[in-house]
């Protein structure tokens, strides 16, 4: 048996960092009987009181918070939507920057690393992590509302639109509204939100495997405040790491349980409501323990790998028996009208879809922004051995076609359903249910539509456990070996966040909570883009 090298030792020539900080120096360590903690002692005591009163607060005074998440959510959206819209455009530009640039030959782990998995396996992990439940939930609800808004044309008042069709709209005009509707999905799931999280798992990697320090976000602005990142410029640092993942991941859960308690209402009558959410979240949470506990490649890597399997699987089977040379061409189709509207659907100022810009791209990017720690610590783990250049174009563009082609199977079968053939029943519900009502008029619904479930639950295990595995890291001062109970801990506390967020106003009060630990992490990661280029122009190429 080979003994296992230690991923944080680079092979090769880099350019490490000189400091006397030692991983862990900060950490208390804590014995009871069986059972040890190794966690940063300001770090993790701040993040965790913060989310037990959070979770007793919200619980305690469930009707009075309800109409604060839902004001919060609309001020916030309503006043920093060219924030959010020109902070996305700022990380893909950089992105592309990079690639293209020499700082591109960089490679990460030291001139001579090897990657550590397949690019099947690299691939499937950062998939699942990065997108599995909201391509499940918004696959076929996004394109077919945003083709019914579209085609409906715009409305006015007073003035203002009141809409929520993209950009100026296609009335009447079914083939305009269908390709205004998948570019703006596309753009939702494109290039985007993937450019939000290669920066910083880029800067994560970099600043673990070639500069020697802790696998934690402070350590990417070391260029920027040297030694200060070991005290509170640091620690605030990690502290809103912390938040903005588990409150983007709690929101992730919720759109999980609620198409997963759709689903099982569709099928076996379930009843519907915050109850059966509630236990979903619950079971979930327990299943995403176990994977917690069998660490990163026993469980996280086999899980993605299952989940990706089922995934192609109904892929391939909506494919054969939908519409499939419309699927075929779509593809093509809606990556030209992606590419012809990005330029008017990334534009800050002086947007008159107001509803689609404020309520659609503005939450959407506070949420990928708040899964940022998240995502990007979990690919920059996965991730050693790359070059900074296939780094990207890997991050970049293979998932955002995957996407592309997922909302052209899904969300083009879905609107073909209802312009060829007259099928307005999916058009028609609630988000979570339109994606077993469009398999529903397909071959073998009650199997696909069980299939899904699946697909959804175990999305949601494989988001909670990634994401219990990356607080813990945050929360041990960047310590990779760290022990499970407080994995666990992380973990339980995800499920109760979701659970008192649920109980607390549902989705909306979910979505506020992604967009207000959104915002102040986007300024974070707006610096961070400054100090992963100057710690890449140090590096040898």
């Amino acid at each position: 048996m080979t003994e296992k090298r230690d991923p944080m030792i680079p092979d090769g020539e880099v350019n490490p960092i000189d400091t006397d900080y030692r991983v862990g120096q900060d950490n208390i360590i804590v014995n009871v009987g069986p059972f040890g903690l190794d966690i940063h002692n300001r770090v993790f005591a701040v993040s965790a009181l913060a989310v037990i009163a959070f979770v007793a607060l919200t619980l305690v005074f469930q009707r009075e918070v309800e109409p604060m998440f839902s004001s919060l959510r609309t001020w916030l959206t309503a006043n920093l939507d060219w924030f959010f819209i020109s902070v996305g455009n700022i990380f893909v530009l950089v992105c592309l920057g990079l690639a293209v640039s020499p700082l591109g030959k960089v490679r990460l782990g030291g001139t001579e690393a090897k990657p550590d998995y397949t690019y099947l396996g690299w691939f499937s992990m950062l998939f699942a992590a990065g997108m599995g439940i909201g391509l499940m939930f918004f696959g076929v609800s996004e394109p077919l509302s945003h083709f019914a808004s579209a085609f409906g044309g715009t409305t006015m008042e007073d003035g203002v639109r009141t809409d929520w069709a993209p950009l100026t709209a296609a009335v009447g005009d079914a083939a305009g509204a269908s390709r205004m509707a998948m570019a703006a999905t596309i753009y939702h799931w494109g290039l985007h939100p993937w450019a939000i999280y290669a920066i910083l798992a880029l800067g994560l990697a970099l600043f673990s495997f070639n500069k020697g320090l802790p696998l934690t976000i402070r350590s990417v602005f070391y260029p920027l405040l040297g030694e200060r990142i070991w005290g509170w410029p640091g620690h605030v640092i990690d502290i809103l790491a912390v938040l903005a993942t588990l409150f983007g991941l709690a929101t992730s859960l919720g759109f999980g349980a609620s198409q997963a308690a759709a689903g099982l209402n569709y099928l076996f009558d379930v009843p519907l409501g915050s109850t059966t959410q509630i236990v979903l979240v619950v079971g979930i949470t327990g299943l995403a323990m176990i994977s917690v506990v069998a660490g990163l490649d026993a469980g996280v890597k086999r899980l993605s790998e299952i989940n990706m399997g089922l995934a192609v699987l109904l892929l391939l089977f909506v494919i054969m028996v939908g519409p499939t040379l419309a699927i075929l061409s779509g593809f093509f189709t809606n990556l030209g009208a992606y590419l012809e509207f990005l330029p008017a659907l990334a534009n800050p100022a002086g947007r008159e879809d107001i509803n689609f810009s404020q309520g659609w791209t503005a939450f959407y990017w506070a949420w990928w922004i708040s899964w940022s720690p998240f995502v990007g610590m979990f690919i920059a783990r996965v991730s050693r051995g790359r070059t900074v250049r296939e780094f990207i174009v890997s991050v970049l563009l293979v998932p955002s076609l995957a996407c592309v082609l997922w909302m052209t199977v899904f969300g083009g079968t879905a609107i073909s359903q209802l312009v060829k053939d007259g099928y307005e029943v999916a058009a028609g519900a609630d988000l979570p249910l339109k994606l077993f009502l469009m398999l529903d008029v397909l071959p073998l619904a009650q199997i696909t539509s069980f299939l899904a479930i699946i697909l959804v639950v175990v999305f949601f295990v494989t988001s909670s456990d990634s994401g219990s595995l990356v607080i813990d890291v945050i929360s041990a001062g960047g310590k990779v070996d760290a022990p499970t109970p407080q994995r666990v801990f992380w973990c339980t506390f995800e499920g109760l966040v979701a659970i008192s967020l649920i109980l607390g106003g549902g989705l909306v009060a979910l979505q506020a909570m992604a967009v207000s630990t959104g915002f102040p992490f986007a300024l974070v990661l707006l610096v961070s883009t400054v100090s992963v280029i100057k710690g890449l122009m140090s590096e040898p190429r």
